[in-house]
């Protein structure tokens, strides 16, 4: 029997199952816990479906620990006053998708960069905060306002992680 490309061989079905359970499970996969729940995504549309379904506010002091930095320069991210986000938060809101979506983002970005720096939780906070010349000056923290920003700043990581620092 031959195969597409001319080469023989016999298909065994088991071998691509076992094929397509390894990719399943190799692929990363994201969690954000909030109010108790657990909110997991491994794919894009996996990431939409949480994004549609609207994360809590509560969530954006989950972001605040990670970053490292207080809940009111969160706010100052989301463009959201004190007092909204008090209220919101009481009221056990949900954030609408492009903040739910920003928050989901920046759990990416996080979990990659302490990868990056090998789970040195203190030096990825420390390169964080300082000033980058890959990011024209700015530093990584001050771009996670934006989607863009949060791209830059995970092609930073990235040449990094691949020793391209130029």
């Amino acid at each position: 029997m031959k195969n597409k490309v001319g080469l023989k061989g016999t298909y065994n079905p088991q071998e691509s199952v076992n094929r397509a359970m390894f990719a399943k499970t190799s692929a990363p996969q994201w969690r954000l816990e909030s109010e108790g729940k657990e909110y997991v995504w491994a794919t894009k549309l996996e990431r939409v479906s949480v994004i549609r379904a609207g994360i809590p506010y509560a969530s954006l002091e989950v972001i605040s620990k990670r970053i490292n930095v207080p809940i009111k320069e969160v706010l100052h991210i989301f463009g959201l006053p004190q007092t909204t986000y008090n209220k919101k938060r009481r009221e056990k809101s949900l954030l609408n998708g492009r903040d739910s979506e920003i928050v989901l983002l920046l759990t990416e970005l996080l979990d990659f960069g302490l990868e990056v720096f090998n789970n040195e939780e203190d030096k990825f906070q420390r390169w964080l905060k300082k000033p980058n010349i890959a990011l024209s000056g700015n530093t990584p923290e001050s771009l996670l306002d934006s989607i863009t920003g949060i791209q830059e700043v995970k092609n930073c990581l990235n040449r990094i992680e691949y020793g391209n620092l130029a």
